[in-house]
């Protein structure tokens, strides 16, 4: 189906529930991601109706994470990029602290990167190492790096620049959960229980580690 009813949406998704019946159905992800659609036209806004947005992906104008984007429907999900060549912007998928997706402008040297967390790594055929991310993409990398740490990708070097450990004092996000779009510093990690304690201003928190990604 290409569209779903606006009631259904995710409540990350920070548009009214009142409006229009269908809204635009992401082509993978719905509850991980944005619709590049929604970002343009009702987000920033640059774009006042689906023709529009259509147009300018047609002429190749926009980038998600320094590939052309070929569908409206495309998804963005956390901490990826969006270039919009004619205007020169640059922007990171976010979240705000009420967990719902924000876009936030960058500087045109951080459209090349973002962060994503590991979440399974496996040893190949000569002793490769491949490790897994959240956001679906697979890597080879002799970098050290354990499941559950976050990684910096290159975009424009197909790499990993370097690995963001899970340990006390990183700076973490909650990205899933009732505590969404919160950011804070571990504390300590009790890994019998799966768990992280937080300092998240004067706020203490025990949060499941699979809920966290180090962004720091």
């Amino acid at each position: 189906m290409a569209h779903l009813k606006r009631h259904k949406v995710p409540k990350s998704w920070p548009i009214p529930r009142k409006g229009t019946t269908y809204v635009v159905r992401p082509n993978f992800n719905i509850n991980k991601g944005i619709p590049v659609l929604i970002i343009l036209r009702d987000i920033l806004k640059v774009a006042q109706i689906r023709k529009e947005v259509k147009k300018a992906i047609h002429a190749k104008h926009i980038l998600l994470n320094n590939k052309v984007v070929r569908d409206e429907k495309n998804n963005a999900l956390l901490f990826d990029t969006i270039e919009i060549i004619p205007s020169k912007k640059y922007y990171r998928i976010n979240l705000s602290n009420k967990g719902k997706f924000k876009v936030q402008e960058i500087k045109q040297s951080e459209v090349d990167k973002k962060i994503s967390k590991v979440i399974d790594k496996k040893t190949l055929k000569g002793k490769k190492t491949q490790l897994n991310l959240s956001d679906g993409r697979n890597f080879l990398s002799d970098i050290k790096c354990k499941v559950n740490d976050s990684v910096l990708i290159d975009f424009k070097k197909s790499k990993i620049e370097k690995c963001l450990p899970l340990k006390e004092g990183a700076k973490v996000m909650v990205f899933a959960g009732k505590h969404s779009g919160e950011t804070g510093i571990i504390r300590n990690i009790k890994p019998q229980r799966k768990m992280a304690g937080l300092n998240i201003g004067e706020k203490e928190l025990n949060v499941l580690i699979k809920q966290l990604m180090v962004v720091e």
